[in-house]
């Protein structure tokens, strides 16, 4: 039976029977130590570890391709996508016909109603913000990226979304197996005209690719407060106001929100309980793209923000109570004079 292999580089793998190569777009996170002064005695603040910024691969960019090689790219732009208005959208433009996967309302898929090549080019649109491209030429996926554009939810900067992608190969095999990844985790294979398999690679791209985004933003925020923590080590003058303190507080709470509450990073979807065929590749997926160990560095991360910040607060809290205390006192003390004048007034008088 004639499938697809998607294939990529992230792993150094012992040979398989399916000949085929991986290449993804990712860089192994690393952070920098902290470096200490020798004449500082203190205990120098915590330098957290950094993702770094994902460059993006342009198909321009890789090698020459073997013949039946094709591209799938997973960009996320925005906080969600309006479906119904995007399917609507895509019948008037006619270049696209767009269809439900499963009765699956978050999700619409679309292929290219005139093809280019003996390759179909397919498109999973995810309303929490993602889109998944299979065989498509960066001209395409730059004109599809504009025409998203006025269907989009908050969208992101063009710079996050071009910095946050995830980009595999894929290619033909002729093999009786059904979709499946390796247990070397290099070989990712899927059975043609199979919208099912095809739709749980691009679930798992599409999530991978959203959480990079996120970890992109709390990096941002990170950058954001990090001067606070040297104020706190050498006492100075805290340079946040209470209202400051009380925004930064809402944006970890909103970020944590998302994160565990309102995506698939916690759970398995809904969609795959009573698809055990599915489940089983959406979980090695998650394992290869790491969102497990991904998605508890995020929230230890967001944990130690939420310390801080809550810490700022009691200290500008205790400022703030202090100030209405000395207040009240000069108060006190001020209505004593007046009364002790008008005293000596009488006594006087």
């Amino acid at each position: 039976m004639l499938t697809h292999t998607i294939f990529a580089t992230r792993f150094v793998l012992k040979p398989l029977r399916i000949f085929a190569t991986v290449q993804k777009v990712a860089k192994k996170h690393f952070s920098l130590p902290a470096v200490r002064n020798p004449s500082d005695e203190t205990i120098p603040s915590l330098l957290l570890k950094k993702r770094p910024v994902r460059k993006k691969r342009s198909l321009e960019d890789e090698e020459p391709k073997q013949p039946g090689i094709y591209n799938v790219v997973a960009f996320a732009t925005a906080e969600e996508y309006n479906l119904e208005k995007l399917s609507d959208a895509l019948k008037k433009q006619d270049l696209y016909v767009s269809q439900s996967v499963e009765n699956n309302s978050d999700v619409l898929h679309a292929f290219a109603k005139y093809q280019v090549g003996k390759e179909p080019r397919e498109i999973f649109f995810f309303r929490e913000g993602s889109v998944v491209m299979w065989n498509i030429t960066d001209l395409e996926s730059s004109n599809l990226l504009s025409f998203l554009k006025r269907y989009e939810q908050d969208a992101y900067s063009e710079r996050l979304v071009q910095g946050e992608i995830e980009l595999m190969n894929y290619r033909h095999q002729l093999t009786g197996k059904p979709s499946m990844l390796e247990k070397s985790g290099e070989f990712l294979v899927v059975p043609q005209e199979n919208l099912l398999d095809k739709y749980t690679f691009s679930n798992t791209m599409a999530l991978s690719v959203k959480l990079g985004i996120w970890e992109a933003l709390l990096d941002k925020y990170i950058d954001s407060i990090e001067y606070v923590t040297e104020d706190l080590k050498h006492g100075a003058k805290i340079k946040m106001s209470r209202e400051e303190v009380l925004r930064k507080h809402g944006e970890l709470f909103a970020l944590r929100h998302v994160i565990n509450l309102s995506s698939d990073l916690l759970d398995v979807p809904d969609f795959y309980w009573d698809r055990e065929q599915y489940e089983s590749l959406y979980m090695q997926m998650c394992t290869y793209f790491n969102i497990g160990r991904r998605t508890k560095v995020m929230n230890e991360k967001l944990n130690h923000c939420i310390e801080l910040i809550e810490l700022l607060s009691t200290h500008l809290s205790d400022k703030h109570h202090i100030r209405l205390e000395w207040m009240i006192i000069i108060l006190i003390m001020v209505e004593v004079a007046f009364e002790t004048l008008h005293y000596i007034d009488r006594y006087l008088s």
